[in-house]
């Protein structure tokens, strides 16, 4: 596709990166990227790719906007308390660019549905905040053999990863056998907001690199985010040859 002068204008501090340019900027406006979960991590996830010109975002997220979620949920406003967040959502990322396209499902998704949904996508970005969500995402994941972006916040802590099962690399599986989870959700244990929007803004910076082909991904990594200390830790992540998930016979070898 060529790019015409209003798209130029409106990426042009991106296409001035050499590592980008008008063909990194073409391949994400032919993108798809599926955002599970409009929370704290969802909002600058979200922001950021409509922003870049991701062309297409699905977004699924069956809440609705509560006065509680806007300490951290920036995508909201006090104009969408009790509206349904993929609606809310959609309306400021529209707002911001008229010109991609938005797919909305107010629903939560399980089994098959799960898999073909994640199949019509290029990337997975699970910004969810309970386990059995993220584990069931990473599952269907490793079936449609598409790569997920993960993240976590808690308190004043983050981590974030990438994960496509391979014959060495891990899923996230493989992660949390090996490395207990951060503890239950923010509803009972709190979280600083910036803390979520500086894993989100490393989500959207993770999944730009995947789609423009640039740099090193995280995959196989973990970061963990100290922000009272503010520091981090990367470690490595290997494969499990006892996963449930990526090491069963036809998925992922």
């Amino acid at each position: 596709m060529e790019l015409g002068d209003e798209q130029l204008l409106r990426y042009s501090r991106q296409i001035l990166l050499p590592q980008l340019d008008v063909q990194g900027q073409e391949r994400l406006l032919q993108a798809s990227v599926l955002i599970f979960g409009l929370g704290g991590l969802g909002s600058p996830v979200s922001l950021y790719l409509a922003a870049a010109g991701v062309g297409r975002l699905i977004l699924v997220d069956p809440d609705t906007v509560d006065l509680s979620n806007l300490q951290r949920q920036i995508v909201h406003s006090e104009a969408t308390v009790g509206i349904l967040k993929v609606l809310s959502a959609q309306e400021r990322l529209q707002a911001i660019n008229s010109s991609i396209q938005i797919e909305i499902h107010p629903q939560a998704f399980a089994g098959r549905e799960l898999v073909e949904l994640v199949q019509t996508a290029d990337l997975v970005i699970d910004c969810t905040d309970n386990l059995s969500t993220r584990l069931a995402i990473n599952a269907a994941c490793v079936e449609a053999n598409k790569p997920l972006i993960s993240a976590a916040a808690i308190r004043f802590e983050g981590q974030i990863a990438v994960f496509q099962a391979g014959p060495v690399s891990p899923c996230y599986q493989c992660f949390y056998g090996k490395v207990a989870g951060l503890p239950q959700t923010c509803t009972t244990n709190g979280v600083l907001g910036p803390v979520l929007g500086v894993l989100g803004s490393m989500q959207a910076i993770e999944a730009i690199k995947f789609l423009t082909q640039l740099g090193d991904s995280l995959l196989g990594r973990v970061l963990l985010f100290d922000a009272l200390s503010m520091e981090w830790t990367a470690i490595r992540v290997p494969k499990r040859a006892d996963c449930p998930i990526c090491s069963k016979p036809g998925q992922a070898q």
